[in-house]
């Protein structure tokens, strides 16, 4: 490949780029640009205090490259470590303690707990799986889909009657996620569904939760949607994406196509109060249809 076909390559990648990504679960569109965090400046060589400060869109460490603008151009459209040079054949140290800061910070997120006073503080009652501890949650995941008998009465307890709509916050895979975004999340879904005339219902909080926990709560509410806000396995660019999971007439044993999934809901992601106006949006769109996951999506395509 010569310098012209790179150029052109390198062209119509930057081009397709322009375009929003899509979120899962339906057409969506961003509202007003989100204000960002002032990056830390950096220069090849600077201290830096604090590693996790840089801003990875804007950090690039190859030295006497040769087309330096068109690549920073195309770092800002992801927090992937392009651009991060070499000392001699190994990475540069600065390359390497954001790696180990990053992939730190995913493990604290993965074995921390959400707080005690969580549920209390934010008026949900809290609920728990099988799951005995963390380490348990960990290693059988079988057992965060499902609740003891003495739960199931809290559910009861908690729960009025049969709702429409059934939301779930569970910490699953990320306690920093649900932290940082649930509850903004969350008062955006209610405020959404109040505008279109559904009754958001009464939110609960699940401990040790997975994905799953929530058709066990359809079994004993007989709700005719559950919409779950669940902290995700977290990754090197961020520790705090949470993801929404919609499921109409949740039931132990439906597949996991039958789920409409709203995903990347974080700060560099789809911020917190714009997914849950997008999630009010697609719970009405879900009611109507009375589908989830893959058939709805085959019904809008028909």
């Amino acid at each position: 490949m010569n310098k012209q076909e790179l150029a052109a390559m390198v062209a119509e990648i930057l081009s397709g780029m322009e375009q929003e990504p899509p979120v899962k679960g339906g057409d969506y569109r961003p509202a007003a640009p989100q204000p960002e965090k002032t990056p830390t400046p950096y220069r090849d060589g600077d201290f830096v205090p604090d590693v996790t400060a840089l801003d990875l869109r804007k950090l690039y460490l190859v030295e006497n490259a040769e087309n330096e603008e068109k690549f920073r151009k195309m770092k800002e459209k992801t927090p992937a470590r392009l651009g991060s040079g070499r000392a001699g054949a190994r990475y540069k140290t600065l390359t390497m303690l954001r790696f180990r800061a990053d992939h730190a910070a995913a493990q604290d997120a993965v074995f921390s707990q959400v707080s005690e006073d969580f549920a209390a503080k934010n008026g949900m009652v809290e609920v728990k799986t099988r799951c005995r501890d963390k380490d348990e949650y960990l290693t059988r995941p079988d057992l965060g889909r499902c609740f003891d008998e003495e739960n199931r009465k809290k559910i009861r307890a908690a729960i009025p009657g049969t709702p429409r709509v059934q939301i779930v916050v569970g910490d699953g895979l990320s306690s920093a996620a649900i932290t940082a975004n649930a509850m903004d999340c969350l008062a955006a879904i209610r405020d959404g569904l109040k505008l279109r005339g559904i009754d958001p219902g009464t939110p609960i909080f699940v401990r040790y939760c997975r994905v799953g926990a929530g058709d066990a709560i359809g079994d004993v509410t007989g709700c005719e949607l559950v919409c779950m806000l669940v902290g995700e396995r977290p990754g090197l660019v961020t520790d705090k994406s949470m993801s929404a999971y919609i499921t109409y007439q949740p039931r132990t044993g439906v597949s996991e196509s039958a789920r409409t999934v709203v995903s990347n809901i974080h700060a560099q992601g789809t911020p917190a109060v714009e997914a849950g106006a997008h999630i009010a949006g697609l719970i009405e769109t879900i009611l109507k249809k009375k589908v989830s996951g893959v058939g709805l999506h085959l019904e809008a395509g028909a």
